[in-house]
């Protein structure tokens, strides 16, 4: 038999019941990214010699996904959407959609309830295919609009 005093019972908070403890994290990786935008906003990618270049664009000539990635972030920095848009539209995409994960994180971080990304496989597959589709197009020569 086992004795168990009442006020072993009681629950005191710890951090990670409370909810500014339970938005640590989302806050934390708020911050990384607000940090990397500031730095990129900062200091300009179109200016060379700040950034290392895409070593698949130097040594092939062929846009990858991420190519104008940090010129489209500069833009979006600055409130430039329609450059952001020109230098890497699946970029911007990207931004956008960190946006609302981490909203829908926070939201079910306030209210307590579990949060976890589990996207449907479709949903994946579809993600790539349109990331591929982007860029082959991005690398053809009616795909000029895309180019960074």
């Amino acid at each position: 038999m086992r004795v168990v005093n009442a006020d072993s019972q009681r629950m005191t908070p710890t951090p990670s019941t409370t909810v500014v403890g339970r938005l640590a994290v989302p806050a934390g990786i708020l911050a990384a990214v607000a940090g990397a935008f500031a730095y990129v906003g900062a200091v300009d990618p179109n200016q060379p010699g700040h950034y290392p270049v895409c070593p698949l664009l130097r040594y092939t000539g062929l846009y990858c996904p991420g190519c104008g990635g940090l010129r489209s972030a500069h833009a979006f920095v600055h409130g430039d959407f329609l450059t952001a848009l020109h230098a890497n539209a699946a970029a911007v995409a990207g931004y956008l959609g960190f946006a609302l994960v981490w909203t829908v994180w926070v939201a079910h971080t306030v209210r307590g309830r579990p949060s976890r990304i589990d996207p449907a496989p479709a949903l994946v597959w579809t993600l790539v295919a349109l990331l591929l589709v982007f860029t082959v197009v991005r690398n053809l020569p009616f795909g000029g609009w895309f180019h960074p």
